[in-house]
């Protein structure tokens, strides 16, 4: 069974960095086409934030983002990170992980619960 954690949310003052991990288990990244973080701010709609794939490790971003977090994994543990720096009010929501995963032609998708990033004075 396919499960995602999500873990290191919390609350965080401008400017200030955290480091967001999502533990997979029931697969392995190397049967995942791609994993990826999205978000979402209240009343807002998910977002895609950043995504890594798994031939290559090739990785992107919303524009948001860009130079200022960085999405990475640790095949060995299957886990996956998001390293998030000079954080933003904006930048508060409910973090997601996401794994896209390829079996016999057809793509099937999996989600963590969710992790609470609050950017706040």
């Amino acid at each position: 069974q396919v499960q995602l954690v999500e873990s290191g949310g919390g609350l965080v003052q401008p400017g200030g960095s955290l480091r967001l991990s999502c533990a997979a288990s029931g697969f392995t990244f190397s049967s995942s086409y791609a994993m990826r973080w999205h978000r979402q701010a209240p009343g807002k709609s998910r977002e895609l934030v950043a995504g890594i794939t798994n031939l290559g490790g090739v990785t992107d971003y919303i524009d948001s983002v860009k130079g200022r977090f960085t999405i990475s994994r640790d095949t060995a543990q299957n886990t996956m990170y998001l390293q998030m720096n000079s954080l933003k009010p904006e930048d508060t929501a409910v973090y997601y992980c996401n794994a896209a995963i390829l079996r016999g032609g057809k793509f099937y998708y999996y989600w963590g619960q969710g992790t609470q990033v609050t950017v706040s004075s």
